[in-house]
């Protein structure tokens, strides 16, 4: 899978997808430009492949329900899976202050540069190079996906999976909000019967406590 890194003839296409726009501040970086026009490209890329995956793979569903195994399949903590699986993290140039912060294992700035990744192969060796890999890497996903449900709204899920159980909804906390207002992560944690039992990462609150959610799902789901 790491062959995505060293298959890029443009090397200096591959250093800008790997920048964060922190990076630039301390000049830690060989290119001079961050890599959020690339993860703008990589987005509409990786959502166009998957929608050509699933409108072929499930030629009987209707619109509504391709639409939530899109958004599951590109979700923020999906591709972040991924991004880790590539070691992606490691090979960021990021300021020193974001990767004390933990900035090589946020959820976010992964995904993201998960995003610019695939924007940067899109333009060094075109659309089919990005359809294999994601073939390969990310739609293997699918089947878990749908057989845990994931698709489906991981909060209204897990209240369901708890309140069955005969215990009370589970309740949602923020434990840190990190980064100026226009740019805030958000850490939420989600105790079940006054346990914690997981947390999340978004850039909203919303999407905190939906990751926060997913986390915890697959423990009670099987119970």
């Amino acid at each position: 899978m790491s062959d995505i890194f060293t298959s890029f003839k443009n090397q200096a296409l591959l250093s800008t997808a790997l920048t964060h726009r922190s990076a630039l501040n301390e000049n830690l970086s060989d290119s001079s430009e961050h890599n959020e026009r690339l993860e703008f490209l990589g987005d509409a890329v990786l959502e166009l492949v998957t929608t050509e995956f699933l409108f072929a793979k499930l030629s009987h569903e209707p619109e509504g329900q391709l639409t939530a195994y899109r958004s599951a399949l590109v979700r923020t903590e999906t591709l972040a899976d991924l991004a880790t699986q590539l070691a992606l993290g490691d090979k960021l140039f990021m300021s020193r202050g974001e990767e004390a912060t933990g900035g090589r294992q946020n959820t976010s700035i992964l995904a993201d540069s998960m995003e610019a990744l695939l924007g940067a192969l899109y333009l060094d060796q075109g659309y089919q190079v990005v359809k294999n890999f994601l073939t390969k890497n990310l739609f293997t996903k699918f089947e878990q996906i749908k057989a845990e449900k994931l698709y489906k709204d991981a909060k209204s899920l897990l209240q369901e999976s708890v309140q069955a159980k005969g215990l009370p909804a589970p309740v949602y906390e923020v434990i840190s909000a990190v980064g100026p207002d226009h740019d805030k992560t958000f850490t939420i944690q989600v105790s079940v019967d006054g346990q914690v039992v997981a947390k999340g990462v978004g850039r909203n609150k919303q999407s905190a406590q939906q990751a926060a959610a997913r986390e915890a799902l697959p423990k009670w789901l099987k119970e």
